[in-house]
C-alpha cells in the first residue's frame, strides 16, 4: 500500500497560512490536537494534479526554529523528530511579501532541515501598496526552491501552487546548505551526525541545543551531552551567530529580488503615529481609552446576540416541554441537556467578539504597542505586557480571555496569566453584584450625580484587579518554572486589517470552545441537574402529593404553587442537602442554607445565583403573585434567631466571595484544556475558594 504524501503547511503567524489551508482543503478538513498536548492540529486532504491524494497538516504559526511559545515547540518537535510522527514529505512555507525579511529567515531554516520546500508568496498586493515589488523568479533562483505567487483571499494562483507541489519530487531536496553551517561548530556537528546519520547539519545543531526536549534514548542523550562539553558548545552564541549569518545572506538576496520605494517614508509614517501612541503620558491615556472601548464593546455588541441565544434556547425549551409528557425525562431534556447547551452557546458571541477585536488590533499593529506599554507594570508582578489583553478580556468573560493567553511565549507568565484572569469581574457576576448592592447600599448620590451603588460596584472591579496583581506576585515567587523571560517585540508598521482573517479567527475560536470545552460543560451541567432534581428519602414524594392537593383545591393559583413546590423540592434535593451540609461552614460568613444551595448551583454559572434565590423565595419572573419582588423578599428574610440575613456585613461578605471564588465550571474546563490537565484547575479552584472564604470571613466579622 502506497504511503499518503504528508505536506506540512508552515509559516509566520498572520502570513495568510490559515486562509491558504482553507483554500487548499475546502471542506475536506478536521481539527484535532497534536499528541500529548492541547495545541490544535488541523488536517486536510488535497488531490494533486496526478490524481494522488495528499494529506495537508496546518502547523501553528512560527517565527523561527528557535521556539518560544508552546505551539511553536509543537511545530519544532514535529519537524525535528519525524520518527515520532508520520514524517514530512514536503513543506509549503507561506511567506508574507510585505514582511519578507523576517519570513525568509524561517524559510531558510526549513530548507536546511533537508525537507523539499515550496514557497507560497502571499500579500503581494499589500506589498505593492507599500512600494515593495518582489521578483518571484529571482527569489526562487536565489533561494533554490520553487516560489509561487498566490492570493490567499481570492484563490488566484492556487492551481499553479497545486501543480508545482505535484511536480516536486518529494524524495529529493537541496544538498547544499543555505550558508556554511559548519561555521557554527564543525567538529560537534560531525560527531552528532555520526550518532544520528539521518539528520542534516542544521538538525545536528538543534539536537545539540535542544536534545533534552527530543524523544531520544537515554544513552544518546548522554553522548550528545558529552559532545557539547567536549567542544564547549555554547547555545546562546551559536543561536546568535546562526541568525546573524542567515540575515546577512537574506539581505543580499533581497537586494537582488526586491525593489522598494523609499522605506524611510513608510517608517517615518509609523514613527509619527507612535510619537503619540507610545508617548510616556498620552500613550497610556490612549491605551486606556482603547482598552475601555474594547471592554465595553464586548458588553455592548455581545448583549444582543447573547439575549437572542438565551431567548431562542428558552423558546426551544418551552416548545420541547409542551410537546413532551411532564416527567423526569422531559425535565432532563429541558433543564439538563437544553439548559447545558444554552450555557455553552451563550458564551460564543463574547468569544467571537473578543478574538475578533484582538485580531483587529493585531492586524493594525496596535496590539504590539499595548504589550510594549503594559510590560513595565506587568513585569513587576511576574506577568508581561501581553497579559493585559487576557486580563481586560476577563472583565467580559474569563473563558475567551484565558484562551487568548496562548500568545504569551513564556510558560510561567502564561500560566500566571491564566491563574489570575478569573479574578477580573466578568459580566456573569454583574447580576449578583446588582441584586446584592441593591439590598445593602442605600440610594444616595454624591455631587448630585455619583451614585453610591455605582461607586461600590466600581470598587469591586478595582479590588479584583488589586487582588489579581497581588496573587500573581505571590505565585511568581512560589511557582518554580525555570524559563528565562525575554520581552523582544517587533513593532510592525501600521496597516489596514484583513477582515477575512478576522472572521476566520472568530469562527475557529468559537468552534474550539463549543466542541472541546463544551463537552465537559455539558457533562457538568447534567450532573448539577441531577443533584438539583433528585434527593434521598420519601420527603420529595410527600411534597409532590401535598402540592397536587393544593392545586386541586385552588387551581387558580397553580402558578404560585408550582414555584413554591420547586423551592421545596430544591431544598430536599441532593443539592439542597449539600446546602444544609455546608451551612455550618458558611454560617461564620453570615450565610444560611439557602445561600449554600446558591453557592452549589451557581457553580454552573455565577448568574444562576439570582435564579436560585428566586426559586427558593418562590418568586417567578422576578415578582410573585402578591407583587413582591425578589429583592423585597430577600430583605425580609430572617434566620432562625429572627435576625435579617442580608445585612451590610453579610451582603459585603457575599459580594467579596462571589468576586474572588472560582464559581464557574466553564472557566475551570478551559483552564484544564489550556494547561493540559486537572492539576492547575484544581489548585486554582481550592486557592481561589480558600482566599474568598478567608477574606469574606474577615469582612463579615469586621462589619457585623
Amino acid at each position: 500500500m502506497n504511503k499518503v504524501p504528508q505536506i506540512a503547511l508552515l509559516g509566520n503567524p498572520n502570513s495568510g497560512k490559515s486562509s491558504l489551508f482553507n483554500l487548499l482543503t475546502g471542506l475536506r478538513q478536521k481539527v484535532g490536537n497534536f499528541p500529548g498536548v492541547t495545541v490544535e492540529k488541523k488536517l486536510g486532504k488535497i488531490i494533486l494534479t496526478n490524481n494522488v491524494d495528499a494529506a495537508v497538516i496546518d502547523f501553528p504559526g512560527t517565527y523561527s526554529l528557535y521556539p518560544r511559545r508552546t505551539d511553536e515547540w509543537v511545530s519544532y518537535k514535529e519537524l525535528m523528530s519525524p520518527a515520532d510522527s508520520e514524517g514530512i514529505d514536503l513543506a509549503v512555507v507561506v511567506v508574507d511579501a510585505s514582511n519578507l525579511r523576517r519570513n525568509l529567515l524561517y524559510v531558510s531554516q526549513v530548507i536546511d532541515l533537508k525537507i523539499p520546500v515550496v514557497v507560497a508568496l502571499t500579500m503581494t498586493d499589500l506589498a505593492k501598496k507599500r512600494g515593495i515589488r518582489v521578483d518571484a523568479d529571482c527569489l526562487a533562483r536565489e533561494m533554490q526552491v520553487p516560489v509561487v505567487v498566490i492570493n490567499a483571499r481570492t484563490g488566484k494562483g492556487l492551481e499553479k501552487l497545486v501543480s508545482v507541489i505535484s511536480q516536486v519530487n518529494m524524495g529529493e531536496f537541496i544538498t547544499q546548505d543555505f550558508f556554511e553551517i559548519s561555521l557554527l561548530g564543525d567538529d560537534a556537528i560531525k560527531e552528532t551526525r555520526a550518532l544520528l546519520p539521518a539528520i542534516s547539519n542544521y538538525s545536528a545543531i538543534h539536537h545539540l541545543i535542544n536534545h533534552e526536549s527530543f524523544n531520544l534514548e537515554s544513552g544518546l542523550q548522554e553522548e550528545i551531552e558529552q559532545i557539547e562539553k567536549k567542544h564547549g558548545f555554547n547555545h546562546t552564541r551559536v543561536q546568535a551567530e546562526d541568525i546573524q549569518l542567515r540575515y546577512k545572506k537574506i539581505r543580499s538576496i533581497m537586494q537582488r529580488a526586491v525593489e522598494e520605494d523609499s522605506p524611510e517614508k513608510k517608517k517615518l509614517y509609523s514613527e509619527k503615529i507612535d510619537h503619540y501612541l507610545l508617548h510616556k503620558r498620552w500613550g497610556y491615556l490612549i491605551m486606556g481609552v482603547v482598552l475601555f472601548l474594547l471592554f465595553q464593546s464586548i458588553f455592548w455588541i455581545a448583549e444582543y446576540p447573547m439575549t437572542a441565544i438565551e431567548s431562542g434556547m428558552s423558546y426551544v425549551g418551552r416548545f420541547v416541554a409542551s410537546q413532551m409528557e411532564k416527567n423526569w425525562f422531559s425535565d432532563l431534556i429541558v433543564n439538563g441537556v437544553l439548559a447545558g447547551l444554552g450555557g455553552i452557546l451563550v458564551f460564543v458571541p463574547q468569544i467571537m467578539i473578543l478574538f475578533g477585536l484582538i485580531t483587529l488590533l493585531e492586524d493594525t499593529g496596535y496590539m504590539a504597542r499595548i504589550s510594549f506599554l503594559s510590560d513595565r507594570i506587568m513585569r513587576r508582578v511576574g506577568l508581561n505586557g501581553k497579559s493585559v489583553m487576557s486580563m481586560i478580556g476577563g472583565f467580559a468573560c474569563a473563558v475567551p480571555a484565558i484562551m487568548s493567553a496562548r500568545n504569551i511565549e513564556n510558560k510561567k507568565e502564561r500560566l500566571l496569566t491564566i491563574l489570575v484572569t478569573p479574578f477580573m469581574s466578568c459580566s456573569a457576576r454583574l447580576p449578583v453584584f446588582t441584586i446584592l448592592t441593591s439590598l445593602i447600599i442605600p440610594d444616595k448620590n454624591f455631587l448630585g450625580f455619583l451614585s453610591l451603588k455605582g461607586i461600590v460596584l466600581m470598587g469591586l472591579y478595582v479590588f479584583g484587579i488589586v487582588i489579581a496583581l497581588l496573587v500573581s506576585y505571590l505565585l511568581n515567587l512560589l511557582i518554580k518554572i525555570k524559563e528565562k523571560s525575554f520581552f523582544i517585540l517587533e513593532l510592525p508598521v501600521y496597516r489596514q486589517p484583513r477582515w477575512n482573517n478576522i472572521l476566520i479567527t472568530m469562527v475557529e475560536k468559537a468552534k474550539v470552545f463549543v466542541f472541546d470545552a463544551g463537552k465537559v460543560i455539558m457533562v457538568i451541567s447534567l450532573l448539577l441537574w441531577g443533584l438539583s432534581s433528585f434527593g434521598p428519602g420519601e420527603k420529595r414524594n410527600e411534597i409532590e402529593k401535598e402540592f397536587i392537593q393544593k392545586i386541586n383545591i385552588d387551581p387558580g393559583n397553580e402558578h404560585k404553587y408550582e414555584i413554591e413546590k420547586s423551592a421545596a423540592l430544591l431544598e430536599y434535593s441532593y443539592a439542597g442537602h449539600i446546602g444544609h451540609f455546608i451551612e455550618p461552614v458558611i454560617r461564620p460568613l453570615g450565610y444560611d442554607w439557602k445561600i449554600g444551595i446558591a453557592l452549589v448551583t451557581s457553580f454552573a454559572a455565577r448568574e444562576v445565583f439570582v435564579g436560585t434565590m428566586a426559586t427558593l423565595y418562590s418568586v417567578g419572573e422576578g415578582i410573585d403573585e402578591s407583587g413582591e419582588t425578589l429583592r423585597s423578599k430577600m430583605q425580609q428574610a430572617k434566620n432562625i434567631n429572627g435576625e435579617p440575613i442580608y445585612t451590610l456585613a453579610s451582603g459585603f461578605s457575599l459580594l467579596v466571595f462571589y468576586l474572588l471564588a472560582m464559581q464557574c465550571m466553564s472557566t475551570l474546563v478551559v483552564v484544564k484544556r489550556e494547561t493540559g490537565g486537572w492539576k492547575w484547575p484544581m489548585i486554582q479552584l481550592f486557592f481561589m475558594t480558600g482566599l474568598a472564604y478567608v477574606l469574606s470571613l474577615i469582612v463579615f466579622q469586621v462589619l457585623k
